[in-house]
């Protein structure tokens, strides 16, 4: 839960850190910001992805041993790993902005890239902190420095950029200049994690924990486990053998983002101009995906906290358990996810007016936000292939996605621009997505849905119906207050119309039935026992209270 607020936090700090940019810079600078933006956090997953998980289990499983000197080892060799990344990357994309920008036909954002560079000198070592305090059960550090982190870098980036628009700068630079917030971001989130290394080895010294464990494992008291690593080759083998197949799944997004903003300038301009198409990659890298990213997160780790009883229950042979809890993170991540695509589809036009000045990218931002239903089942169901054992074929579905992705880019997009572009992107998710779901079928006989795919339809249909026609009302009787008041009261009034209508629904329809309740968590079980009260099987809910 720590981690989950952290993430949600942190996600909407970015989103508002491009309201008050979008005021001051036109498409040049904010298609420069933005693409730089997706250029460092692809770096960024390939610098820190799946490396802190693997550290994490790594140390938290020898710490459980007692082999607590080996512990200490892995530390130190996952940040020395860290810095030389660091450097490696930083250097990397100060030579090699010219020509990504040049490849993509954005030279104007290269002074950004190069911006955000030294950012990476510092992520990689955090990363490999954050994975050696989630193995000593020190969550509150990794949540703590990413809300810093995100704070420094938001509050800094449009400090600079308003200074320099004053100053009277070009939107190139201004880019440049609010791309700087993430370096200033790195140091804080940096200090915060040196702050908590420095008191948990005091904490270490007082107490001697990684030495008593030390002792007891020299003593004979538990044995077994994973091999003894006892030099840098061993431990790097380690790492990389359980952290690759993470990093690939982990970085399909950033990926596609990263092919879309590449390709899109390219197969779109010769046909529909260059500043259609420039406005495109404004609202697509600065609207749009922004305001995508917020429905998988709360889904995403929902789905993803009950894993760990998924992959007790693979490993004891226990089918029937691992059929119902896969089936569990399934349904919880397309239930709890649905109604946050539905705002920011249905909603697309008034979510976008209210945050940015432009409306007119309402409809890439709909299109983008409305396939992340399949972008949240293809992630919840990689995490369900990773509990089962199959982490190397959630990859091999994964990059045969990214794979179909990019030929449907190169087919779509010079026929139907940006909209073509979003459409292939959808299919990937979907394409992954089926994939994942034959082979979890195979392996455990688990159905998303099963019989309740009319009903669920059939709810999507009815609540988009209803919310547009709201939201059309809304923004006609409200437009005499003028300003960002049409925009608000419209959101607003989805959103509630979401709240009280979407659990109704679910459970008149019989997708949510009184027999599913004591499978839910128990904070979802409270949330969802009012609604079921007149749902079939109601009587035995009632009984049971």
């Amino acid at each position: 839960m720590i981690l989950t607020a952290a993430a949600l936090v942190a996600r909407v700090i970015g989103i508002f850190q491009r309201v008050p940019l979008s005021e001051v810079m036109d498409e040049v600078g904010l298609s420069a910001f933005g693409i730089s933006n997706n250029v460092y956090l692809l770096l960024l997953v390939f610098a820190t992805a799946g490396i802190p998980s693997a550290v994490s289990k790594m140390v938290s499983e020898r710490i459980e041993l007692g082999r607590g000197n080996e512990v200490r080892r892995i530390y130190r060799a996952a940040l020395r790993f860290g810095a030389i990344a660091g450097i490696t990357l930083t250097i990397g994309l100060l030579l090699l902005a010219p020509v990504y920008t040049w490849l993509a036909g954005t030279e104007h954002a290269t002074l950004a890239i190069r911006a955000i560079a030294p950012s990476l000198l510092l992520f990689p070592i955090i990363a490999m902190m954050r994975g050696y305090f989630q193995g000593r059960q020190m969550m509150v550090a990794g949540g703590v420095s990413q809300v810093v982190e995100q704070i420094a870098r938001v509050v800094t980036a449009i400090g600079i950029v308003f200074a320099m628009h004053g100053w009277g700068y070009g939107n190139e630079k201004m880019a440049a200049g609010g791309a700087l917030g993430s370096v200033v971001g790195s140091v804080g989130a940096f200090a915060i994690m040196v702050y908590y290394a420095v008191k948990l080895r005091k904490s270490d010294e007082r107490t001697g924990e990684l030495d008593q464990t030390e002792r007891k494992f020299a003593a004979g008291s538990r044995s077994g486990g994973p091999p003894v690593l006892r030099s840098n080759r061993d431990i790097y083998r380690a790492i990389f053998r359980i952290s690759i197949p993470i990093l690939v799944t982990a970085m399909t997004v950033q990926a596609i983002y990263i092919i879309d903003q590449s390709l899109l300038t390219r197969l779109s301009e010769w046909r529909f101009g260059e500043a259609k198409t420039l406005n495109w990659l404004a609202d697509l890298t600065n609207n749009a995906q922004a305001i995508a990213g917020i429905p998988p997160v709360l889904a995403i780790a929902l789905s993803q906290s009950i894993l760990p009883v998924l992959s007790a229950a693979f490993a004891s042979g226990d089918k029937a358990r691992v059929t119902g809890q896969a089936t569990l993170a399934l349904r919880i991540g397309i239930f709890s996810g649905m109604p946050i695509v539905l705002l920011m589809t249905v909603g697309a036009h008034a979510i976008n007016g209210l945050l940015f000045p432009n409306p007119d990218a309402s409809v890439i931002v709909g299109m983008l936000a409305g396939g992340t239903i399949f972008q949240i089942t293809m992630m919840t169901s990689n995490s369900i292939l990773f509990g089962l054992g199959q982490q190397r074929l959630a990859m091999k579905h994964t990059l045969v996605g990214i794979l179909v992705k990019l030929v449907l880019t190169l087919i779509l997009t010079p026929l139907f621009g940006v909209y073509g572009l979003i459409s292939a992107t959808t299919l990937c998710f979907m394409f992954a997505t089926a994939t994942n779901m034959m082979s979890i079928r195979k392996r455990a006989g688990v159905r998303a849905l099963g019989d309740r795919w009319t009903g669920f339809a059939s709810t999507v249909l009815l609540l988009s119906a209803a919310g547009g026609a709201l939201v059309y009302g809304v923004l006609h009787l409200a437009a005499p207050l003028g300003w960002k008041w049409p925009y608000l009261l419209a959101t607003g009034a989805l959103g509630l119309l979401i709240c009280a209508v979407y659990p109704v629904l679910l459970t008149a329809l019989g997708v949510l039935r009184a027999d599913d309740l004591d499978s839910y968590p128990a904070r979802i079980r409270r949330v969802l026992r009012p609604f079921l009260r007149f749902a079939r099987g109601g009587r035995r809910v009632n009984d049971a209270r």
